[in-house]
C-alpha cells in the first residue's frame, strides 16, 4: 500500500467528537486509525479500527503499531478521549480519581510518546489535545476538580511539547471547548446548559471539529490552547 497519504490517529473515535473527526479527516483524504473501547468495525480500506482501553500502554502500542505496519506513517494524533466526571471535591472517589487520571492523562503520555517518536523519523507531524475551557474559567455551578486537574495538565504539556519539538517539524496543539452537544448530554438539559454561555447556547460538534482542522492547516501555529466555549474564556 502506498505511504504517501497522511495518517491519522484518532482516540475516543466510536461517537460524538470522535466519530465526526474520523469522517471529516477522511473527508481531506487522511488515512485513518480510529480507536476506542467499543470503536465499530469499518468497511473503508483506508480506515483501521483498533478497540482498546486508551488508559492501557498495550493499547497505546497497538494502534500505533498496527497503524503504522497497515498505513507506514503517522502525521496526526487527536487526543480525543476524555473522561469527564462532575461532582464536589469531596464526593469524589479513588476510582472516579483513577478513571479520569487514566483516561484523560496515562491515555494521552502513552499514546503521544509512541506517535511522536513515529513523527520524529520523517520530521513532521502534529498532535492536538481536547482539553476543557473549565480549566481557564471555574464555574461555581459544575464542581470540576479532576477535569481541571487532568485536562489543565494537558494544556500545560501541550505548550511544553511544542516548545521541545518546534525546530523538529513537529506542532502540538490544544482545542478547550465549552459545553458541546454530544451524546453524553441529554436534550432536556440543552437550555440549561446552553446559559452557560455568554452567547447563550451550546457548541456544535462541528465547531470543534472545524477548530481541530483549522489547526491541522495552521503550520505557523503551535503551542496554542484554542478556546472554543462561546466566550466563557473571555468573562461573564
Amino acid at each position: 500500500m502506498s505511504t504517501e497519504q497522511k495518517v491519522a490517529v484518532i482516540t475516543g473515535a466510536s461517537r460524538g467528537i470522535g466519530a465526526a473527526l474520523v469522517k471529516a479527516y477522511r473527508e481531506r483524504r487522511y488515512r485513518v486509525v480510529a480507536t476506542a473501547r467499543s470503536v465499530k468495525p469499518s468497511n473503508d480500506a483506508d480506515i483501521l479500527v483498533v478497540p482498546g482501553d486508551i488508559a492501557d500502554r498495550k493499547t497505546a502500542v497497538r494502534v500505533i503499531s498496527e497503524g503504522v505496519a497497515r498505513f507506514g506513517r503517522i502525521d496526526t494524533l487527536v487526543n480525543n478521549a476524555g473522561i469527564f466526571i462532575a461532582k464536589p471535591f469531596t464526593a469524589y472517589t479513588e476510582a472516579d480519581y483513577g478513571s479520569m487520571l487514566g483516561v484523560n492523562v496515562s491515555g494521552f503520555f502513552h499514546i503521544t510518546q509512541l506517535a511522536i517518536a513515529e513523527m520524529e523519523k520523517h520530521g513532521s507531524g502534529h498532535v492536538v489535545q481536547i482539553t476543557t475551557s473549565l480549566v481557564d474559567n471555574a464555574n461555581v455551578r459544575i464542581p470540576s476538580v479532576l477535569a481541571s486537574l487532568t485536562k489543565g495538565s494537558l494544556n500545560a504539556a501541550t505548550k511544553s511539547l511544542a516548545i521541545e519539538y518546534a525546530k523538529r517539524g513537529i506542532r502540538v496543539n490544544a482545542v478547550a471547548p465549552g459545553i458541546i452537544k454530544s451524546p453524553m448530554h441529554a436534550v432536556e438539559t440543552h437550555e440549561a446548559l446552553g446559559a452557560l454561555h455568554p452567547v447563550g447556547h451550546m457548541g456544535e460538534i462541528s465547531d470543534i471539529v472545524d477548530a481541530i482542522l483549522y489547526l491541522e492547516s495552521a503550520s505557523f501555529v503551535t503551542g496554542e490552547i484554542l478556546h472554543v466555549d462561546g466566550g466563557q474564556s473571555a468573562g461573564h
